[in-house]
């Protein structure tokens, strides 16, 4: 295999091999520590524009499950591992990873120490990067930013899905994941999918009995145009129900604050208490920002869950609008689904 490199913006460099397409990019570095999920974690539209380092050592051993994917091809710009399987064992498998990301023009690097490169981000904070041919580029990296990230991974326009449902559920797309229209049609939801640049009197005017906010790439005060829409949608009296992306523009919305982390939670073993019950469940996340605790209104607002690793916030609960968010994702796949009961919430919501 054809050599690589992956330089960061401190001017690191790690050495390894092409395993996927061959070619250059830039993005935003970052880690997951899920050990399985890989399928969804390159097909989640919530790493656009960004390079993703799996710390799990051996990647691809169950090869490529189309059914399992959570968008349209790869949404990542770059992916690193440490040991790219080539002979996948799984009954479901319909090819090999490193295939699979050649024809999706997806640059793939494996044999790098990702156990000192992660080690490097905790420390420094998430970096920018580039896999490259040479060790050394010309390009400035700390420049680098995801820009109008949701607007490249949304759909461009209005569609029904099951349209026979019984809920009538509006789903504002930024970026979601399909297993929350998976769910939302498990519970007989007839849904009706927006792009991020719907106004609120577009989702109004199909009556929803809900609204659904969905994940998404980027920083979320980028969004001005769908956080006036949001707010608008908030004095409706429809409930709202909004899953990380959506969670943050939720508040954003509603006059609270979002600040980026040092280098985010990603991976399927997150601890989020319960603000209500005191129970710590595991979650599967997926974010570079938060929503800032301090700057929510107490008369407004409360928080409903919490990280156990750091104290960020991981849930509101609204006082004053139907509504409530979670920064994790209940959806779960691929990663625990303990709390997918928030879904049942939700719909109990919209026949109150």
């Amino acid at each position: 295999m054809k050599k690589a490199y992956l330089v960061l913006e401190n001017g690191d460099v790690f050495e390894g091999s092409f395993f996927g397409a061959e070619g250059e990019v830039t993005g935003e570095v970052v880690f997951t520590t899920s050990m399985t999920g890989y399928l969804e974690t390159l097909t989640d539209k919530s790493y656009c524009g960004q390079i993703i380092v799996q710390a799990f050592p051996l990647i691809g051993n169950y090869g490529v499950i189309p059914s399992d994917f959570e968008g349209v091809g790869v949404s990542a710009s770059g992916y690193v591992v440490s040991t790219a399987c080539a002979s996948p064992s799984n009954f479901r498998s319909q090819g090999v990873l490193g295939d699979f990301l050649k024809k999706s023009n997806v640059p793939a690097v494996c044999g790098i120490d990702t156990r000192r490169l992660i080690k490097t981000i905790r420390s420094h904070g998430t970096m920018n990067g580039r896999i490259s041919f040479t060790p050394k580029t010309s390009e400035n990296l700390s420049e680098y930013r995801v820009t109008k990230a949701v607007e490249k991974v949304s759909c461009r326009s209005v569609r029904l899905v099951n349209p026979l449902g019984k809920h009538r559920i509006a789903l504002f797309d930024f970026g979601y994941k399909e297993n929350i229209l998976r769910e939302l049609v498990a519970r007989d939801c007839a849904v009706t999918l927006f792009p991020c640049f719907s106004s609120a009197e577009d989702i109004l005017s199909t009556r929803p009995d809900g609204i659904m906010l969905s994940n998404g790439p980027g920083d979320p005060a980028d969004n001005t145009g769908a956080i006036s829409a949001i707010a608008k949608l908030c004095a409706s009296g429809v409930p709202i129900f909004g899953i990380c992306l959506g969670h943050q523009l939720l508040a954003l919305a509603n006059g609270f604050k979002t600040e980026k982390l040092k280098f985010g939670h990603r991976g399927a073993n997150h601890p989020a208490r319960s603000a209500d019950s005191g129970r710590v469940f595991m979650t599967s996340q997926n974010h570079g920002y938060a929503v800032v605790g301090a700057s929510i209104d107490p008369s407004a607002a409360s928080e409903s869950f919490t990280n156990m690793n750091d104290g960020t916030n991981e849930g509101i609960d609204y006082k004053k609008i139907n509504a409530f968010s979670v920064q994790f994702h209940p959806e779960g796949s691929g990663g625990p689904l303990d709390t997918g009961f928030l879904f049942d919430r939700f719909i109990s919501g919209t026949e109150a």
